[in-house]
């Protein structure tokens, strides 16, 4: 018998890009149906603190304040070198501001906004806003700075801004390990099997994709309609890669490392990583 799970993940287009074949139905579904909504990853992160979906793209940190409520899929990461959020303003501003400074972040349950206050030593306030709202706000002055994520890292300069941090390039300098940005989530209530099943079928799209990766361009172009292919591609190249896949050891040392310090600074509460994943 079919059992069918509410699935949320981003309009991103590493997401549509892993996701395309399980929405389709092109690879073997294992006795599962999903219902799908797509959605920026902040709403996401705040759907998942009123458990609305059985599977869902969240970010780390969001993941970190959800203890007992969500688990991590092997499958379906974005996690990474050379992609971290950057910290953008005008080039008039001052960096030895930044942290006095009106920062725009793309969410309080974003890994961008956490990094940000690891990066600061300190819960510093923020105005959130969706990503692609940030970099017009620094543009036109109503915001200082802002900590961007996702195509941002390509397109920023068209928007007159310069990088004042590279906040990835700063994680992977203090710790050695590769950012963990976001991951795909089971909801705790949901069957071992059941979550197992999921994995293998996100794990089935993300081969899928990489052995047909011209099928997904019209499921992608259809969420991602503002992008140029050259942007696309290099959204997918930088964010889909062998973490992935299956995050692995390296993967989880990278988490676990970002949960610690996130604790340690008192951004969130004390967890234990190894009760966040499907066994």
């Amino acid at each position: 018998m079919e059992t069918r799970l509410k699935l949320a993940y981003s309009t991103c287009p590493n997401d549509t890009f892993i996701f395309h074949a399980l929405a389709e139905r092109l690879v073997n579904m294992r006795e599962l149906a999903f219902t799908i909504d797509l959605a920026d990853v902040e709403a996401l992160n705040q759907a998942a603190a009123r458990g609305i979906y059985a599977v869902s793209k969240l970010s780390f940190a969001a993941i970190g304040h959800l203890q007992g409520r969500y688990r991590i899929l092997e499958s379906g990461a974005a996690l990474g070198r050379g992609c971290g959020p950057l910290v953008v303003a005008r080039p008039d501003f001052d960096p030895a501001a930044l942290a006095q400074a009106r920062i725009a972040v793309p969410g309080h349950w974003t890994t961008a906004n956490l990094l940000l206050g690891l990066y600061l030593e300190g819960d510093v306030p923020v105005e959130a806003m969706p990503f692609d709202q940030i970099m017009p706000a620094v543009s036109r002055g109503t915001a200082d700075a802002g900590v961007i994520i996702h195509e941002g890292r390509f397109t920023y300069p068209e928007h007159g801004l310069t990088c004042l941090v590279d906040l990835g390039q700063w994680w992977e300098d203090e710790t050695g390990h590769p950012i963990p940005l976001g991951a795909i989530a089971v909801r705790e209530d949901i069957a071992p099997d059941t979550a197992l099943n999921a994995n293998r079928v996100i794990r089935s799209s993300i081969e899928y994709a990489y052995a047909h990766e011209k099928a997904s361009d019209v499921y992608i172009r259809k969420h991602a309609q503002e992008m140029t292919t050259e942007v696309i591609r290099q959204h997918i190249a930088l964010y889909v890669n062998r973490y992935s896949i299956q995050l692995g050891s390296e993967g989880k040392m990278a988490v676990k490392e970002l949960f610690s310090r996130a604790a340690s600074s008192g951004l969130f509460p004390e967890v234990d990583p190894a009760h966040f994943y499907v066994a």
